[in-house]
């Protein structure tokens, strides 16, 4: 049986995989402005409903993540949107390497290839699910075992249980909106947590490790009531540091001119001039932006970095040898273990705290990478990541197991492996995703012939209009892949209001205005209904 012969194959089953029913006709905007309103509460509902029997000192394997994944650690959308791009890179990795040969082009190979990659999703959520829970991140509580006189194993399949639930919802929720809302759930969810995450980095009050409240508005009204920082530490080295990083004051300012950078980038374009051939002076214009792709690709990357960061971690403990060093905190009544796993994959770093008096678990961190091929891997997330005196101070314990500080180059050649990693997977992701989701130069000019449109002074054909859009979608692609992978790059470096991140500020913002284009989008079909042809509805 070849390949294609495989998958005609499984055709009949991946048809009747459970889906949501596309609507017959039209929906009216308003009422696809209130499908997608209302998949946005339930989204914030599900990210507040606590996993039954999760004990608070498990830990959050995909906390540097969090922020693009869409999930919320504790809560039924702890996975987020993770499998359904996990299984997009999967699928888009073997279109591109030529493995899949389906002809996307072709109604029936594009549907045979939908179904096998909602199929692979629900593949990817026991995959993502099973090893946090059975490697000891998720952990079971041993009081609510223990008063339901019921094993641990018992809580930890409830747990497991309960993710996946949390992980189809969040996958027919996403098919929800594609089909009867406005963009597309994955765009919506990301926008959701991210704006949750700078609106906390601003307004939160809860004080953090340093003594300082979360939000930088409260944080500067904590300092000049206080008086924190006097006139003469602002000045100092250290002082500095503390306004500028600590503060918050750089994240702030670079926040805002990612912002205003990407819309700016969004709305540059190349508009080819068309013209309606059955309808005289009916003329528009096809705009090719500089961001053609958009940045979803950059999801891809994240992503495929998540997921080598998770095997990483979940081996490591494993394949090499463990070290542990203890220290004791008597203000907070706690025991401090830090543990260091080596193995060819390189050196990680984890920290546990312990009750003093009954022994329990009060905290971990997940492990971090702090030298050899999965740090190098591992992305950049903000100044703690390369300014050597934070390196430090974020990794505390080295020195009690022993182990030599991060040296200067280490910090160097992170910074250009990450730096590589984006723009060539940048690059990459953007080529296999204009080729997937029918925004290549064939099948845009398919579609332009198709509603009746031409470019004016050229013969209307679909090669003709082919071969116009063919000498700049490539060129912009790739342009805007290295653009948009700078971009995230520099937001990465210099941090981001609320921990977002880089790549999650760069999401939420051309999300958002590409979300606005759509509603715009909308209502134009709504006044005109002949353009509905032209959008492929």
């Amino acid at each position: 049986m070849n390949q294609q012969s495989f998958f005609y194959a499984i055709e009949p089953f991946v048809r009747r995989l459970p889906a949501v029913e596309r609507p017959e006709g039209h929906v009216h905007f308003k009422k696809k402005l209130s499908w997608t309103v209302g998949i946005l509460v339930l989204y914030f509902a599900l990210s507040n409903v606590s996993l039954f029997g999760l004990s608070p000192a498990s830990i959050d394997l995909f906390g540097m993540y969090r922020a693009f994944f869409a999930g919320s650690f504790g809560s039924l959308m702890l996975l987020g949107i993770g499998p359904i791009v996990t299984a997009s890179i999967v699928l888009q990795l073997l279109v591109g390497a030529g493995i899949i040969k389906l002809n996307l082009t072709d109604p029936r190979d594009q549907a045979i290839f939908q179904g096998t990659q909602k199929l692979l999703v629900f593949v990817m959520i026991i995959v993502e699910a099973l090893p946090q829970v059975l490697g000891g991140y998720l952990l079971p509580d041993q009081g609510l075992a223990a008063s339901l006189g019921v094993s641990l194993g018992m809580i930890s399949f409830l747990i497991f249980f309960q993710i996946c639930i949390g992980g189809v919802l969040i996958l027919f929720m996403d098919e929800i909106v594609s089909k009867w809302g406005i963009g597309s759930g994955v765009g919506l969810f990301i926008v959701a947590g991210v704006s949750q995450q700078l609106i906390t980095g601003l307004f939160n009050w809860t004080i953090g490790d340093q003594g300082l409240p979360i939000g930088v508005i409260p944080k500067w009204i904590f300092i000049f009531t206080n008086n924190v920082l006097g006139l003469d530490d602002v000045f100092t080295t250290s002082g500095l540091e503390r306004v500028f990083i600590d503060g918050g004051i750089l994240a702030l300012i670079t926040t805002i001119v990612i912002i205003l950078f990407v819309v700016f980038v969004e709305s540059t374009r190349v508009e080819i001039p068309l013209a309606h051939s059955a309808v005289r002076g009916a003329r528009g214009r096809f705009p090719v932006k500089l961001i053609y792709a958009s940045v979803l690709p950059m999801i891809l990357v994240r992503a495929l970095q998540a997921n080598i960061q998770m095997m990483g971690t979940l081996l490591v403990g494993r394949i090499g040898t463990v070290t542990t060093a203890t220290t004791t905190d008597t203000a907070s009544g706690v025991n401090i273990v830090y543990t260091a796993y080596s193995s060819i994959l390189g050196t990680f770093t984890s920290t546990s705290s312990y009750d003093m008096v009954t022994g329990e678990m009060v905290s971990a961190t997940s492990p971090m990478p702090i030298s050899g091929l999965m740090y190098y891997l591992s992305p950049i997330n903000s100044p703690h990541d390369w300014i050597p005196s934070l390196v430090t101070s974020s990794n505390p314990g080295m020195e009690l197991l022993g182990l030599d500080p991060i040296a200067g180059w280490q910090i160097w050649l992170h910074i250009f492996t990450d730096a590589f990693v984006l723009i060539a997977g940048g690059v990459i992701f953007a080529i296999f995703w204009i080729e997937t989701t029918g925004m290549g130069a064939k099948s845009v000019a398919a579609k332009i012939h198709s509603s009746g449109l031409q470019v004016p002074g050229h013969r209307r054909s679909a090669v003709s209009i082919e071969k116009i859009l063919g000498r700049y979608i490539p060129k912009v692609t790739v342009i805007g892949g290295v653009i948009i992978g700078l971009l995230t790059l520099v937001a990465s470096l210099l941090g981001t209001l609320g921990g977002a991140g880089g790549t999650g500020l760069l999401l939420a913002v051309s999300i958002t205005y590409r979300l606005y284009e759509q509603i715009a989008s909308e209502q134009i079909q709504e006044m005109y209904p002949m353009m509905r042809r032209f959008f492929g509805e």
